[in-house]
C-alpha cells in the first residue's frame, strides 16, 4: 500500500518543522524508552542487583548505537504488540531480541509508566525547549521590525473603530510584548522549576513497592537507585527529592499536562491575534505579508493577494487552543491511582498541540520578517481620520488663546457632524479642518492669536510615547532574549514555512 492510500497528518506533511516532527516520531519515543531501560539496568548493577556488567554493556551497545532502534526492530515490536496487545511489553521483547544477553533483566521491577512517563517527560521537555527558542526568536524579530517603523504614525483602533494614533512599530512591539509574557510562562515549565520534575521510578501505584522488595526493604537503597538512574538520564541532582515529583500514582499527575497545553494555547492565542491584526490591516491595504513571485492568491481571481500565511496560522492556533479541553478532561478522569483512557487521548493532544504551534510560529515569524508596510496608504488612512482626533487639541488651543471651552466645543461639534455626513453620505474627503480654518471664530480677533494648524495636524503629536516605548522594549527585553536564547535560535537554522 502506498503512503498516498492512507491518511497522513497535515501537521507533519504541511505545517510543523522537521525538528518538531522528529521529537514526536515513533523512533524518538522508542529510543527514549530504551534509554530509560539502560539507565535502570546501570543503576541496578551499581547497587548489586542481579544485573551484570556484561548485560549493561550489551544493552548500551544496542541502545547507544548510531540511529538507535532500527526500522526492522520497530516492525518486530509491532508484531509482538499484535500478539501481546501491550506496546511497552512488545518493546521489552523487541529489545530482548536485539540484545539476548540482557533479555532476562530488561524492565526488572518496573511498570510500564516507569518507562512511558519518564520518556514523555524527556520528549515534552525537548519540545518545550524548541518552542521557547521559536517564541524568543519571534519576539526579537518583532522588536527589531518595530524599531524599523517606530516613527511611522498609524491610526489606532478600539472596537475596530478609529482611535488615538500609535505607530506601526509600537503595534509590532505590542505583539512581541504579548508573546514575551507567554514565554515567561513557558519558562516556568522548564528545569529547575518544580513543575519540570519527573515521575521517577515508582512502580505500579507510585509506592515503589517493587523496588523496595528488590532491595530487601532498604528504603535508602531505593533512593540511591533512583538517584543513579536520574544521573544517568538527566545529570544534575542525584537526590530524588530535588528532581522527581514527591508523590505519583501509576502515572505522573495528568494535571501537569494541563499546564503544558494551557501555556501552549496561550502562545497560540497571541499568534492568532497577531495574524488576525495583519489580516485586518491587509484589507485596509496598509500591510502585506510576504508574497512570492509565482504565488497564486486565488484560482478564480488573479488579482487577489490573500494573507494565506496568517490565515493558516490562525487555523493552526485554533487547533492548539482546542486541545486544552482534552488535557482537563484527562486530568479529571484519572480514577484513583490511574485509568488507561489517558493514553489514547494523549497520543493525539500532546503531539498535535506542539506540532500545530510549531507550524504557526514558523508562519508568523516568516510574516514578521517579510512584512510589507505600505507607508503612503498608512498615512492616507490616518489623515482621513486625524481631523476628528485633532479637534480635541484644537479645542484646548482655543481655550489657551482665551476662548470659552463650552462655546468652542459646540462649534467644533457642529462642524464635525457636517464633515462626517460629507464623508459617509457623499463619499468625499474629510474637510473638518478646512471648515474650522474658515470659521472666523478660530482666529483673531475672536482669539488672542492664530492657531498653529500645522502643529494640530502633525500625526506625531498624537502618538504619545510610542517611539520611546518601542525602543525600550527592544533594548530591555529583546536584547536580553537574544543573549539568553541566541545559541538556541542559531541552531534553528532556516525554518521557513514548508508550504
Amino acid at each position: 500500500m502506498s503512503e498516498h492510500d492512507v491518511y497522513q497528518s497535515s501537521l507533519v506533511s504541511r505545517s510543523a518543522s522537521a525538528a518538531m516532527a522528529r521529537l514526536w516520531s515513533a523512533r524518538h519515543k522508542f529510543n527514549a524508552w530504551r534509554r530509560v531501560w539502560l539507565a535502570v539496568a546501570q543503576a541496578q548493577h551499581a547497587l548489586g542487583l542481579p544485573v551484570s556488567a556484561e548485560q549493561v554493556a550489551a544493552l548500551r551497545a544496542v541502545v547507544e548505537r548510531p540511529g538507535g532502534i532500527s526500522d526492522e526492530e520497530i516492525r518486530q515490536a509491532g508484531a509482538h504488540e499484535r500478539r501481546l496487545r501491550h506496546d511497552v511489553m512488545a518493546h521489552v521483547h523487541a529489545l530482548g531480541d536485539a540484545c539476548p544477553a540482557a533479555r532476562g533483566v530488561i524492565h526488572l521491577g518496573m511498570t510500564s509508566q516507569d518507562v512511558v512517563c519518564n520518556a514523555d517527560a524527556m520528549i515534552i521537555g525537548q519540545a518545550l525547549s524548541l518552542v521557547r527558542a521559536k517564541v524568543a526568536r519571534l519576539v526579537i524579530t518583532l522588536a527589531r521590525r518595530g524599531v524599523e517603523f517606530k516613527g511611522e504614525p498609524t491610526l489606532g483602533f478600539t472596537h475596530y473603530q478609529p482611535a488615538q494614533p500609535v505607530t506601526v512599530g509600537r503595534r509590532l512591539a505590542q505583539w512581541g510584548h504579548d508573546l514575551w509574557l507567554c514565554l515567561l510562562r513557558l519558562e516556568v515549565l522548564g528545569w529547575p522549576s518544580p513543575l519540570a520534575r519527573v515521575r521517577g521510578l515508582r512502580g505500579a501505584t507510585g509506592t515503589q513497592a517493587s523496588f523496595l522488595s528488590l532491595l530487601d526493604g532498604r528504603s535508602g537503597s531505593v533512593d540511591a537507585l533512583e538517584g543513579r538512574w536520574l544521573a544517568a538520564l538527566w545529570g544534575g541532582p542525584t537526590d530524588p527529592s530535588e528532581r522527581t515529583l514527591a508523590l505519583t500514582g501509576q502515572t505522573y499527575p495528568r494535571v501537569l499536562d494541563t499546564f503544558v497545553l494551557a501555556d501552549l494555547a496561550s502562545a497560540a492565542s497571541v499568534l492568532h491575534k497577531i495574524a488576525t491584526d495583519v489580516r485586518l490591516l491587509c484589507n485596509r491595504k496598509e500591510l502585506d505579508e510576504p508574497f512570492e513571485a509565482e504565488q497564486v492568491g486565488s484560482s478564480a481571481m488573479p488579482y487577489k493577494r490573500n494573507p494565506m500565511r496568517c490565515e493558516r496560522a490562525c487555523g493552526l492556533a485554533r487547533a492548539v487552543m482546542n486541545q486544552v479541553g482534552n488535557a482537563y478532561d484527562t486530568a479529571a478522569t484519572q480514577w484513583l491511582e490511574r485509568t488507561l483512557d489517558d493514553s489514547s487521548n494523549r497520543r493525539l493532544s500532546l503531539p498535535e498541540a506542539f506540532l500545530a504551534l510549531d507550524g504557526a510560529l514558523d508562519l508568523v515569524h516568516s510574516v514578521a520578517e517579510g512584512l510589507v508596510v505600505h507607508r503612503a496608504t498608512v498615512r492616507r488612512n490616518l489623515m482621513a481620520e486625524l481631523p476628528f482626533m485633532a479637534a480635541e487639541n484644537a479645542l484646548m488651543a482655543c481655550v489657551r488663546l482665551g476662548g470659552d471651552r463650552q462655546e468652542y466645543h459646540e462649534r467644533i461639534r457642529v462642524h464635525a457632524q457636517a464633515a462626517g455626513t460629507r464623508v459617509k453620505d457623499q463619499g468625499l474627503d474629510n474637510d473638518l479642518l478646512q471648515r474650522l480654518r474658515a470659521d472666523p471664530a478660530f482666529g483673531p480677533p475672536a482669539l488672542r492669536g492664530p492657531l498653529d494648524w500645522d502643529g494640530v495636524l502633525d500625526p506625531m503629536a498624537y502618538v504619545g510615547r510610542s517611539v520611546e516605548q518601542t525602543e525600550r522594549f527592544e533594548e530591555r527585553i529583546a536584547r536580553q532574549l537574544q543573549a539568553q536564547y541566541g545559541a538556541e535560535i542559531a541552531e534553528l537554522g532556516d525554518t521557513a514555512p514548508r508550504l
